[in-house]
């Protein structure tokens, strides 16, 4: 008789049926290096793809092929910076001047409006124009609002506070920001910031049956200000009957499934795109995914789309690894917003949704969008570092090459009892406030007898003053008689009573 072998137990069974990429999933760091080689090859693959797709525009506008391009090149430069930027700020710096940025962020969306500061292009009011680049507010108040809104929603968390308290701040801000940024008009950017306002609603533990109220009522919105405007409207005819005017509102959506057709499996080859020659309107910003399908192929769209669902996994990976409810909320809202954003563009290419003129993020032409979501991307780098797993690798000296390169420190500890602790010590003052209002008189203090004599000894005086304070506190006169050094021996004038209670209560929790 053969005896079976035992099988082994431990971390080996699961890493030998997961393989290489679940043993390094496994590492501390991983989420890490995956947000980094995300926004690295993103912002690579829509440099290429810019360069190919605006290169026939470029050289009929300024008589350069390299003219957008160079533009993206720099935009992609500063965003880099941006993003090393996000690497070694603080969290808790972060969120001490999420509120300032984002109030600094609504002043710039209303100088915007102002003719004379800013810049009106083919009917928008949404720039401000540098000189060598163009910045759109609007797009900065996506990143201030995920990072006030996850700060502000955390703090309402820890401090248990109700439904309406949660919804107050944050609601009527948001609807004031899409509000401004109508008046631009700009509403793919409101449909942006829509997502991040519901996915902070959502993430925040909104319940359900407000959520979707306040989700229909969205989209209701979103409806009539789709069918307010001329060029809106003609989106949505467009969108519902395709074939009713193709050389008129149908063109450009026509012209992108074309696009794709000619692609294929394999592509025709890149640089190759006939639709970029004045056949493809957008083809380098709107559109540009559509040049995707017909330089690289299917191949082509399904690495874009799969580097967005790793970003999906990694994203949401972090939020439910960490422990921090402000870096849960901001990695889910970032990620949801971002995500939602690349399946829109994707969408209405596609043709399954209504043309909206969002971008494709990294990837379409855009300074101010591409450096702001870069920026992004370093946040959510920077959270990755928070992760437990992660923070105790670094501290411990596994640093990587990667961080030692960089000079990056090394992340705060999270504490779940420092909130707490923060809150007792405010809870304690306020109880030692209470306590000398008690005690201390309501009339000003008479002068106490120095020494013996005036009218009897010190002790004596001190009795009358407690007595004083109990009968106004409404304590029996019979208590009030009692000597001082019985009173002072029980806890209510312990002086340090108020915060050995905070602490008693934190240990028990």
């Amino acid at each position: 008789m053969t005896t079976a072998t035992p099988r082994r137990v431990g971390n080996q069974g699961p890493r030998a049926r997961t393989g290489w990429f679940g043993a390094w999933l496994a590492r501390p760091l991983a989420s890490f290096h995956l947000v980094v080689a995300i926004a690295v090859l993103l912002t690579v693959l829509g440099l290429v793809m810019v360069l190919s797709a605006s290169s026939v525009e470029s050289y009929a506008d300024g008589g350069s092929a390299y003219s957008l391009f160079i533009q993206q090149a720099m935009m992609a430069a500063f965003g880099a910076v941006l993003f090393y930027i996000a690497l070694r700020v603080p969290l808790r710096v972060m969120r001490r001047l999420s509120f300032p940025v984002f109030a600094l962020s609504v002043v710039l969306l209303v100088l915007v409006l102002i003719p004379g500061i800013g810049t009106e292009v083919q009917g928008s009011r949404r720039w401000f124009d540098l000189g060598v680049v163009s910045v759109q507010p609007s797009e900065i108040v996506k990143i201030t609002l995920v990072v006030w809104g996850s700060h502000l929603l955390a703090s309402r968390a820890t401090e248990k506070a109700g439904y309406k308290d949660i919804l107050m701040p944050l609601v009527p801000a948001g609807l004031l920001v899409c509000f401004l940024v109508v008046l631009e008009p700009n509403l793919s950017t409101t449909i942006a910031l829509g997502i991040v306002l519901t996915a902070l609603l959502w993430f925040g533990g909104l319940p359900l049956r407000m959520f979707v109220t306040i989700a229909v009522s969205g989209g209701v919105a979103a409806g009539i200000l789709a069918l307010s405007a001329g060029y809106r409207s003609d989106r949505m005819r467009a969108f519902f009957s395709p074939g009713s005017d193709p050389q008129g509102i149908g063109y450009q959506a026509r012209q992108a499934m074309y696009s794709l057709a000619d692609g294929g499996i394999w592509g025709r080859g890149l640089g190759q795109s006939r639709a970029k020659w004045s056949y493809l309107p957008n083809a380098h910003n709107d559109f540009i995914f559509a040049i995707i399908g017909e330089e690289l192929g299917f191949l082509g769209c399904a690495l874009v789309l799969g580097l967005f669902a790793l970003f999906v996994y990694t994203g949401l990976r972090i939020a439910t690894r960490s422990v921090d409810p402000f870096i849960r909320l901001l990695t889910a809202s970032a990620t949801t917003w971002i995500t939602g954003q690349a399946l829109i563009n994707v969408g209405y290419v596609v043709g399954l949704l209504p043309v909206t003129g969002l971008q494709l993020p990294l990837v379409s032409a855009g300074g101010s969008s591409l450096a702001i979501t870069l920026l992004m991307f370093g946040i959510i780098a920077n959270a990755a570092r928070h992760e437990p797993e992660a923070v105790a690798a670094l501290h411990a000296g596994g640093d990587g090459r990667f961080s030692r390169l960089l000079r990056l420190p090394k992340p705060e500890m999270y504490s779940p009892t420092r909130a707490r602790a923060a809150r007792d010590k405010a809870a304690a003052a306020r109880a030692r406030g209470k306590a000398k209002a008690k005690v201390a008189p309501s009339q000003p203090k008479r002068a106490l007898p120095s020494g013996r004599g005036r009218g009897g000894s010190e002790q004596s005086s001190r009795r009358s003053i407690d007595s004083d304070s109990a009968r106004r506190s409404g304590r029996s006169t019979e208590r009030s008689s009692r000597s001082t050094e019985s009173w002072r021996g029980t806890r209510a004038w312990e002086p340090n009573y108020p915060m050995k209670h905070a602490r008693e209560r934190g240990n028990s929790r």
